[in-house]
């Protein structure tokens, strides 16, 4: 089993930065997928990014794309969001998720996620 917890979120004006960070312990990091999703009000948690064990392959939901990115650090047992030019619409509870020795062409739906955080609030106003 893996343990994650998250941090970094907070309120920012929309065009702003924020960098989340998500902290695994437990179980050998580097054999997990991890990803960020994000539940606003009122909807369905969806998929923000994936990355691959390695760090080597990411995906994205095409409406963070070229503002987002996911990377992680295999040593300290840390994956991150930075999250450039926010959008009120970005504003949700994002999570962290680990998925054990799975491919993240897999990663698609909240359901192929085995570990979750508890989530870390982000607020964006306008």
């Amino acid at each position: 089993q893996v343990q994650l917890v998250e941090s970094g979120g907070g309120l920012v004006q929309a065009g702003g930065s924020l960098r989340l960070s998500c902290a695994a312990s437990g179980r050998t990091f580097s054999n997990y997928a991890m990803g960020w999703f994000r539940q606003a009000p009122g909807k369905e948690r969806e998929l923000v990014t994936v990355i691959s064990q390695s760090g080597i392959a990411t995906n994205y939901a095409d409406s963070v794309k070229g503002r987002f990115t996911i990377s992680r650090d295999n040593a300290k047992n840390t994956v991150y969001l930075q999250m450039n030019s926010v959008k009120p619409e970005d504003t949700a509870v994002y999570y962290c998720a680990a998925a054990r020795f799975r491919s993240i062409a897999t990663l698609t739906t909240p359901r192929a996620m085995d570990y979750w955080g508890p989530g870390t609030q982000v607020t964006v106003s306008s």
